[in-house]
């Protein structure tokens, strides 16, 4: 029997093992009903982090160690938003931007002034009044993560460029596919010389659009917000990480990680419940299987991906003080849905090389219809870039992801077991096939 035959029954085992005996959707369900949403700083967040560490330690690993890190703390308030068109005050459904200030104990009134494009902000009279963002995600893109790429920087830097130009406050349209009545949450930044830090809202897809039809008719459109949103001083947190000794070359580390923290709407399901478990799963199947890695399996959840990325900068620069060597980090922060295969990024010394021996893994993934391309990695493995191992981002189905995305429905009822347990088993037939034959 060859090797690739003896990979491609192991591959199947995996599978198997996903489909049939894998605890991790059970173990996403209790994160998702006992801890719940886990912004960082959050007693919440602390509680899932104990809640994984358990697990791990259940499973069996060889170390299990903390990279501490400080994380922002940001309370959500209480939101009081009204809007009028021509006088006449319509619904509105609208949730604070995260790491948005409030409005200082008073309310904030004023009239609202359509904006599509940060570029344009220099060219319109925006003094004095509410801008409205109201760019959509391209809906001709087929690849829903660059249609969002096209339209966030609007919620990212919209409150801190208007404020630049006299703006009071910012409306932002959801970061979403879908046109419904749920508000998406997200983080918004001041920038370094941002005059005033004034309050940023996100309207859902729906009343984004009611608003944009009112301006255009020429309708007088005024809102008034009222928000209690503060950021306080940073507090410690830390980083989960669990390991598998590899038995020939233990200085080879393989990475497989997820975020813990989530926006604190819903039950941080997909985003990133779901990683942080298919990152157990394989230490999990490995375990279940009996099989020795040859090269260092690593574990990581990390901490404040969402409203800061602390967790992955310090665990690179722990890592690099450490000279620690990444062979590769392989990331799943792009949801539950079913896998599709896997995006890869690096250094431009070793990326064409590496992607081409990773790519000839394709012909054992094949029968589980998973690609291997050029592409995105992930956030909080990202910083490791400088190691010269590849990157890796599992690419699952994203068309329903930003329907959900930082959102209340982002809950454990939205996650299909079948789909969320193949996800992790693809990451793990990866894994297993890098540390047999390495890059």
């Amino acid at each position: 029997m060859s090797q690739s035959d003896d990979a491609a029954f192991f591959v199947k085992d995996i599978h198997t093992f996903a489909l049939s005996q894998s605890k991790t959707y059970d173990y996403l369900t209790t994160l998702c009903t006992t801890a719940g949403p886990r912004l960082s700083g959050s007693e919440a967040s602390y509680d899932g982090l104990a809640y994984c560490e358990s697990i791990l330690n259940q499973i069996g690993i060889d170390t299990l160690f903390r990279v501490e890190c400080d994380v922002p703390r940001w309370d959500r308030g209480e939101l009081d938003l009204s809007l009028k068109v021509n006088g006449k005050q319509i619904p509105i459904r609208a949730t604070s931007l995260g790491n948005s200030l409030g409005t200082q104990g008073k309310s904030i009134t004023g009239n609202l002034i359509e904006v599509n494009h940060l570029d344009s902000l220099p060219f319109r009279d925006i003094e004095n009044k509410i801008v409205f963002f109201n760019r959509p995600m391209d809906p001709t893109q087929i690849r829903t993560f660059n249609a969002y790429g096209g339209a966030v920087d609007q919620r990212v830097f919209g409150a801190s460029r208007s404020a630049k130009y006299g703006a009071i406050a910012t409306l932002v349209r959801s970061i979403g596919t879908d046109i419904d009545t749920v508000p998406h949450t997200g983080v918004s930044v001041y920038e370094d010389d941002t005059p005033s830090k004034i309050p940023s809202v996100a309207v859902s897809t729906f009343d984004a659009n009611q608003i944009s039809k009112a301006l255009k008719q020429g309708k007088q459109v005024t809102a008034s917000i009222n928000s209690t949103s503060s950021l306080r001083s940073d507090t410690a947190s830390y980083s989960v990480v669990a390991e598998i000794r590899g038995s020939e070359f233990p200085d080879e580390i393989i990475l497989v990680g997820g975020h813990i923290d989530s926006w604190d709407l819903g039950q941080g399901a997909h985003d990133d419940g779901t990683g942080c478990m298919q990152s157990i799963q394989v230490i999990e199947t490995f375990r279940a299987l009996n099989y020795q890695p040859k090269r260092t399996i690593r574990c990581v959840l990390f901490i404040n991906e969402e409203n800061g990325l602390a967790g992955g900068n310090s665990y690179a620069e722990y890592s690099n003080d450490n000279n620690e060597y990444h062979l590769a980090a392989i990331e799943s922060d792009a949801g539950g849905f079913s896998p599709r295969g896997f995006t890869c990024t690096g250094h431009e010394d070793i990326f064409i090389p590496m992607l081409k021996n990773l790519k000839e893994f394709e012909q054992i993934l094949e029968p589980y219809d998973l690609f291997i391309k050029k592409g995105g990695a992930g956030a909080d493995i990202n910083p490791l870039k400088s190691q010269k191992g590849i990157l890796i981002g599992l690419s699952p189905d994203s068309q329903r992801y930003f329907d959900l995305h930082h959102t209340s429905q982002d809950v454990i009822e939205s996650v299909h077991p079948r789909e969320f347990l193949l996800g992790g088993a693809a990451m793990t037939s990866l894994v297993y096939l890098i540390d047999q034959y390495g890059l």
